[in-house]
């Protein structure tokens, strides 16, 4: 007996053992600032493990979110930077915004095993044991098995999730949905009737026109149309950034998907019939094209692929309201493509559009070839040390412990569908719907990675992070979560050499950190001149200065525009600190009109090489204000006697002069 009690109780230890871990640094979601954020904190020499509750890496970037927003490639810095050079690789170029599903998953599969970092996947949060404002230990469920408990102790901990589960469950503080616009002295928060992907005046919302008795339709809410500005709990749409392909080798074909249901789309059949001129699918998605004759589609305009409304509950939910929303978003996308390409309804000539697509049979192949990431928004939003608002987006207010930086508009996609009265008609029309940008890069505030300290030590939110519904309208696209991703995991290392809570982490040493080791691997920092660094550029001639809401890279650019035939040229030059072998590019921003040719001479203070260019060759692909060129490989010394010179050669069209960099490949 003594001798089955003593192997019960060995098999006890044993199997505690394996449900139990030590780690120095817990990642929660293996999202795209979950992967760079594990990566780094790796390469820092902490053990670290990766969580991701379902079976796929890189979140949005990897689940259809080919066409990446933004707003300024100045903004996107580190690893997140090296991110993107490493997919231009893939496709043959210098660096690459757009890309097919699984080679994004690819990547993020390699930078986890450059980085030897341990992945825990289909594992998701159960529950938090904190005591006096550190987390303790997490204990995780198995995503299939619920029942199967893991716990996972660390010094620091970092929520990467898109919902903020970890953040939620640790006791920080949170919000849902929109301010009123009084709580941060905004103008674009709360309710916001614009025009913007809106439906046109006159679409009657009742199942039987003209007849409110008959009752709404799918889609359409009974709620009241608040004042302009009022903050509420709702959450701006979701929906799935859908990857097709119009390679019949490689096609699925779009199938009726189970429990379609045509009613669904019957606002959708009255704004056809209110504008039979618009005849081609890019009048009701945007479809962007991918490489390998592939897709990523979003919403556009009035009724589209955004599932308006019907994900209020998605924040705040349990995991099987959660999966119940998903399923909804999925069976309706599913449901307007099949509408699209088989409902007779629909003009002929957008039928046979969508015929020529399916599923791409070379991705998501394990469900089904559709993405196994809903397009999370926006879910909880941490209120923090430090909350960023629409004047920090502006440049209104500026934080001196900026961490990253974003660039892109303030975002947001429609809140509700609603009946409102004009000129004596019912109507329906999508409120939500805000797009204001015209600003330049502005850093984001390391205190709006953290809570307050009263509230918790051990914790770093880079992707539910501290800001308004509007501020994270702009902030949060996926090449910024993956800076913040890195700057919170060099944080968390900083604060366990010190001994320290996060909210101690002296700030400057983090800013200089992320500086000097922009790759987190103790690689030479490849070198930029921008038109803005005044010390290292010298002006001749009539140049002038682009303002920052013009998209250059970084705040500004030069422009010349060949009045009085006087010349000019640009100079930069670089502090070249380490010599060796530096591939240069020069930016060129997308001009309307541009010069036939100018010149370019790189000098390493001994030899000249002149290099002809000619802008309009110049070709800028997706959400980019511009493109480097390569201007080829050299030999530089240390010091400042190198430099590349952008001259006028024909003054017959604008030129412009941005930024010079200078890559080491050594």
């Amino acid at each position: 007996m003594r001798y089955i009690l003593n192997c019960c109780v060995c098999l006890l230890i044993a199997c505690s053992a394996v449900a139990q871990q030590q780690v120095d640094i817990c990642v929660y979601g293996g999202t795209s600032g979950g992967v760079i954020a594990a990566y780094t904190a790796r390469k820092a020499g902490k053990t670290v493990i990766l969580i991701e509750p379902g079976k796929h890496l890189g979140g949005m970037t990897s689940g259809g979110l080919g066409l990446t927003d933004i707003g300024n490639k100045y903004a996107i810095t580190g690893i997140s930077r090296d991110y993107y050079r490493r997919i231009g690789q893939h496709y043959g170029k210098f660096e690459q915004w757009i890309f097919e599903p699984h080679v994004a998953e690819d990547l993020f599969n390699e930078y986890v095993k450059r980085g030897k970092v341990d992945v825990l996947f289909s594992h998701r949060l159960s529950s938090v044991k904190k005591t006096s404002g550190q987390i303790q230990e997490i204990v995780l469920e198995n995503s299939d098995q619920p029942s199967a408990k893991r716990t996972i102790r660390a010094k620091m901990f970092i929520d990467c999730s898109y919902e903020g589960d970890l953040m939620a469950k640790a006791g920080v503080s949170y919000t849902v949905g929109r301010e009123d616009n009084s709580n941060y002295n905004e103008t674009i928060s709360g309710v916001q009737l614009m025009t913007g992907h809106q439906l046109p005046d006159g679409i009657d919302p009742y199942k039987t026109a003209g007849k409110p008795d008959s009752g709404l339709l799918w889609g359409v809410s009974p709620a009241k149309l608040e004042p302009n500005g009022t903050g509420d709990t709702k959450v701006q749409a979701y929906n799935y950034r859908i990857c097709l392909s119009s390679n019949p080798a490689n096609q699925v074909p779009i199938t009726r998907p189970p429990g379609y249901d045509s009613t669904r789309y019957e606002l959708l059949v009255r704004l056809l019939a209110a504008q039979p001129q618009k005849q081609t699918l890019n009048d009701y998605f945007i479809w962007s094209g991918m490489p390998n004759s592939k897709t990523d589609i979003n919403n556009r305009n009035g009724f589209s692929t955004d599932m308006i409304g019907m994900n209020y509950e998605y924040p705040d939910g349990n995991y099987a309201k959660r999966a119940a929303i998903i399923r909804d978003h999925e069976l309706y996308t599913k449901g307007l493509l099949y509408f699209f390409g088989h409902d007779t309804r629909v003009p002929q000539a957008l039928r046979e559009q969508m015929l020529k697509w399916g599923y791409p049979k070379d991705e998501y192949t394990d469900s089904g070839n559709w993405s196994p990431q809903l397009y999370v928004r926006e879910a909880r939003r941490m209120v923090g040390a430090y909350v960023m608002t629409q004047a920090n987006c502006q440049g209104k207010e500026v934080v001196t412990d900026g961490v990253g930086m974003a660039a892109y508009t303030m975002d947001s996609h429609n809140i509700q569908r609603i009946v409102i009265e004009k000129d004596g008609k019912k109507m329906a029309k999508n409120e939500g719907n805000v797009e204001v940008g015209g600003f330049g890069p502005y850093p984001i505030a390391y205190r709006a990675l953290i809570p307050k300290e009263s509230e918790c030590q051990n914790l770093l939110v880079p992707v539910c992070l501290s800001a308004s519904h509007i501020a994270y309208g702009s902030i949060r696209m996926e090449p910024v979560f993956m800076v913040l991703g890195q700057s919170t995991a060099v944080a968390a290392v900083m604060a366990i050499d010190a001994k320290t809570s996060v909210q101690k982490v002296d700030i400057v040493k983090l800013q200089q950190t992320l500086k000097a080791n922009p790759l987190g691997d103790g690689s030479t920092p490849e070198i930029l001149v921008d038109n803005e660094n005044q010390a290292q550029t010298t002006i001749t001639g009539p140049w002038r200065v682009e303002n920052k809401n013009k998209g250059g890279y970084g705040p500004s650019y030069l422009v010349y525009e060949g009045q009085g035939g006087e010349a000019a040229s640009v100079k930069f030059k670089p502090e070249i600190v380490k010599a060796g072998n530096y591939h240069i590019y020069a930016y060129f921003p997308r001009l309307a009109k541009t010069a036939s040719e100018l010149g370019v001479t790189v000098s390493d203070g001994k030899t000249s090489k002149s290099i002809p260019i000619r802008p309009a060759d110049i070709v800028v692909v997706g959400q980019t204000s511009g493109e480097w060129v390569s201007l080829g490989s050299y030999e530089l010394p240390k010091g400042q006697t190198s430099s590349v010179d952008i001259v006028v050669k024909q003054a017959d069209g604008p030129v412009a002069a941005d930024a010079i960099l200078f890559v080491p490949t050594f």
